[in-house]
């Protein structure tokens, strides 16, 4: 009884670990720094778990509030995993004495292998300054981005 037992514990633990599984970007060029991973579970639509990142923006001044940005579960706004693509949508507001501002990093990939994505980030940044340019608009940076998958 006890082998029963033992045995049967054992598969189901095996099953509870091939549940999950995670995801991961990062990029490093002469603009941005940053790297993000979430755990993605199996099933249920594969929602994520324990998102988090870390996004350095290197052509900003060292004291400015956008230069260094935190994310967390959730600022992982929208993300699709399939066989052949990955995209990520990662969103945080910073409020600095009544002032608000944002980045907006957009990942966007496609399998080169299994379980490799390559592609492009686009990252938006939205200030609550008049340094946007004539136009309103948000800086924009883009660039070569690598993610995986398991």
């Amino acid at each position: 009884m006890r082998t029963i037992f033992c045995a049967t514990t054992l598969l189901l633990s095996a099953g509870s670990a091939f549940a999950t599984g995670g995801i991961w970007c990062s990029a490093e060029d002469a603009a941005v720094r940053f790297q993000v991973e979430a755990g993605v579970t199996r099933g249920m639509g594969g929602p994520t778990f324990n998102f988090r990142g870390d996004l350095e923006i290197l052509g900003r001044p060292v004291g400015d509030d956008l230069r260094k940005t935190v994310f967390e579960d959730s600022n992982l706004t929208q993300y699709w995993l399939d066989g052949k693509e990955l995209r990520l949508l990662v969103y945080r507001e910073h409020e600095v004495a009544n002032t608000y501002s944002s980045v907006e990093l957009t990942i966007v990939t496609k399998s080169s292998e299994e379980g490799t994505y390559d592609g492009r980030y686009s990252l938006a940044i939205y200030e609550g300054t008049a340094d946007t340019g004539g136009d309103g608009m948000p800086a924009a940076l883009t660039g070569k981005v690598s993610c995986g998958a398991e």
